[in-house]
């Protein structure tokens, strides 16, 4: 078997439980709302809660995955979303309930922060992140179409998410076991994730688990606007179930049906993100997709029949997992160790997890309409800075086993460089380096004064 799908499969696995609970976050508000006798705005804390858990678990593990060991993370991560969104299934109690989001966001979290991890190390970090969301939107697909026929109540959803954990748990046994071989050596960021038994690369003092991050700037800018790009995504996510119930007068099924086309439609932009790759680089991608997404988060949120609704969700839901793989695939490229990716990735879902909640807040004040507008204008104000980090890295392929020597970055960034006449005569990204031979040279006098003497 060879290294990459070896490394790639179980990262998948462990990205898709990580994220779903994420995506199936309007059936789970609302639920909420509908089951335990829950406001809007209460059913929104609760998803918030449950978000900001995961995104804490993610800030605090940024720089211990390869410390602690992928495996015993994931292993950790997927065992606290089985106890938590399964107790939290089993009882209408709203404390425990609530409790049991806590404890199941946490599991999320380090899932997800293993997975960001190991995708960051991949030789293409974009085409790892385009696998994980495609199967963690086929997953919510079908289970959107699955629970409104699994009966009502809060434990359908929450019940799922931690049965798609149990089912996870076997991969885990293929990810590193190891915490990394001397110091500055990670199983991650050195290892490139092929192989739990494989050598790890070598690496400088300043690449270390402790070392500086780099791209501080770009990585902070890149981090904040993230944050507010999830909030702006699911602030809207949070209600839609709402927007599809009372404002444009839909079924549950039937909301249920448009979700799950939404998402399908979604595996055919992450199909198409993954056949476009760095064709264009990423600011286009990152910047028009954002642009379009805040017109389709207008068109959604002023639905007011199943045609407008539907055709607002479905777009929105088609370049939404496109601008996201690229964004991953940007914070991956910023360090190779993967504390970047992390660290945006949580940031992210402190987006997130302030979004339902800001959509129940704006909802309630302003309308759906005026929800969906502010949004727009947000969405639209950061898109500028997120092209801008995109432009300011691109040509940078920071992987594991790059050149270091001098002279040798221009020639990594020429030799990865799609098309590039002589790539083939360029040392190549992430080959492992030659040994440096030290040659003696002598002096040209030296040699002549030998000369003399014989």
């Amino acid at each position: 078997m060879s290294a990459r799908p070896r490394a790639a499969w179980p990262l998948v696995a462990v990205f898709t439980a990580g994220y779903l609970a994420a995506y199936l976050l309007p059936t789970v508000v609302g639920r909420l709302s509908a089951g335990l006798g829950l406001s809007p705005a209460e059913a929104g804390l609760v998803g918030s809660t449950l978000l900001l858990s995961s995104a804490m678990a993610g800030f605090t593990l940024a720089s211990r995955v390869e410390q602690q060991g992928p495996r015993r993370l994931a292993r950790w991560g997927l065992l606290l979303a089985i106890t938590g969104y399964g107790g939290a299934a089993l009882t209408t109690l709203m404390p425990v309930v609530v409790a049991g989001a806590v404890v199941g966001g946490l599991g999320s979290g380090t899932a997800t922060a293993v997975a960001a991890a190991g995708i960051a190390a991949q030789r293409d970090p974009h085409r790892a992140s385009t696998l994980g969301l495609l199967s963690v939107s086929a997953t919510a697909g079908a289970l959107y179409l699955t629970i409104p026929h699994l009966g009502g109540g809060h434990a359908t959803p929450l019940a799922s998410i931690a049965l798609v954990a149990a089912l996870v748990w076997p991969a885990t046994r293929w990810l590193p076991g190891g915490s990394g071989v001397g110091v500055g050596a990670g199983g991650l960021g050195a290892g490139r994730m092929a192989d739990s038994v494989a050598p790890l690369e070598p690496v400088t003092a300043g690449e270390g688990a402790g070392g500086r991050l780099p791209h501080r700037r770009s990585g902070t800018v890149l981090a904040a606007t993230m944050l507010c790009w999830s909030l702006a995504q699911n602030a809207l996510w949070g209600v839609s179930g709402r927007i599809g119930l009372t404002q444009a007068g839909l079924s549950e099924v039937t909301v249920g049906m448009v979700f799950a086309a939404g998402l399908g439609a979604g595996l055919l932009g992450v199909l198409g993100a993954g056949a476009l790759g760095a064709r264009l680089g990423r600011a286009v991608p990152i910047g028009a997709g954002t642009a379009i997404i805040a017109g389709c988060i207008v068109v959604s949120a002023s639905a007011r029949g199943l045609v407008s609704f539907a055709a607002g969700e479905v777009l929105w839901n088609v370049f939404y997992p496109v601008v996201l793989s690229y964004l991953i695939g940007l914070s991956a490229s910023l360090d190779p160790r993967g504390r970047w990716a992390v660290l945006a990735g949580s940031a992210s879902s402190l987006g997130v997890a302030c979004g339902p909640l800001t959509g129940s807040l704006l909802s309630q004040y302003a309308g759906y309409r005026g929800m969906g507008i502010v949004l727009c204008a947000l969405l639209l104000l950061i898109a500028a800075p997120m092209s801008a980090v995109a432009l300011h890295t691109s040509g940078r392929p920071l992987v594991p086993g790059s050149i270091r020597r001098r002279g040798g970055t221009p020639a990594a960034v020429v030799a990865g460089r799609v098309g590039a006449s002589g790539a083939g005569l360029l040392p190549q990204i992430g080959v492992r380096e030659q040994e440096v031979a030290e040659i003696a040279i002598r002096s040209r006098a030296r040699r002549r004064r030998k000369v003399l003497a014989s």
